[in-house]
């Protein structure tokens, strides 16, 4: 079965031209000319991946990718900008996407991160084989996909458990960021490092006490992130 793609922009040139690109790859393509119109199609379509315009009518871009993201829904995201300044670059990474790409774009490398993105990495396999670890108060069972921080269950999206499941899967062993992107996000991502920075703040946001101060996962200064001593 053909993968399917999302595309949301307000331009008809734009939507035809990348439409033409991707049926040509094999890809079935559906469109959205506004941001409620994308959410729907989220909903009903089940698209695998959404090329998504920054500034749209009624949602904009951004809103539309918070908003999934706080349903976690995990969909791959490549939020398409006619602007070049790095803050909106930034913001988009910040709000749950995955990659971007700057207007003027070449359809050529367009298609190639949707493929890069498309293409999975195999499930994250620690080095420890056991389904269940434990760090203190806070517990993860691999076969039930549960994480629990004392009695309280934490929902965590696919791409947050695969991180907490790699740092507690080997103990004091110390990620960057680029070993994450790899074994979580895949080895042909072309997006930027700081968006692990992103998914490791969420993740502290739901299961550290005090995520300014974080005793789970810490940093290691000048190299990536590991489970707390």
């Amino acid at each position: 079965m053909a993968e399917k793609v999302l595309l949301v922009d307000d331009e008809e040139m734009i939507l035809e031209s990348i439409e033409f690109a991707l049926t040509q790859e094999g890809y079935e393509v559906v469109k959205a000319m506004d941001g409620q119109e994308a959410i729907q199609q989220v909903q009903t379509a089940k698209p695998n991946l959404i090329v998504l315009d920054l500034m749209l009518p009624k949602l904009s871009g951004l809103e539309v990718c918070r908003l999934l993201r706080r349903e976690q829904n995990d969909i791959p995201i490549i939020m398409l900008t006619a602007k070049g300044e790095e803050i909106d670059r930034v913001i988009g990474l910040e709000v749950g996407a995955d990659d971007y790409l700057i207007k003027p774009f070449s359809l050529r490398e367009l298609v190639a991160r949707i493929k890069a993105l498309l293409r999975r990495s195999k499930p994250v396999e620690p080095e420890n084989k056991s389904k269940i670890f434990q760090h203190g108060e806070l517990m993860i069972n691999l076969s039930e996909h549960r994480v629990l921080v004392g009695s309280r269950e934490v929902e965590l999206s696919p791409k947050e458990f695969k991180i907490l499941a790699m740092l507690m899967g080997t103990p004091g062993r110390v990620f960057s960021r680029e070993e994450l992107l790899e074994q979580v996000w895949g080895l042909d991502f072309y997006g930027d490092t700081k968006t692990v920075d992103v998914h490791i703040r969420w993740l502290r946001e739901k299961i550290e006490k005090d995520p300014s101060s974080p005793k789970f996962i810490q940093t290691v200064r000048g190299f990536g992130y590991r489970l707390g001593t």
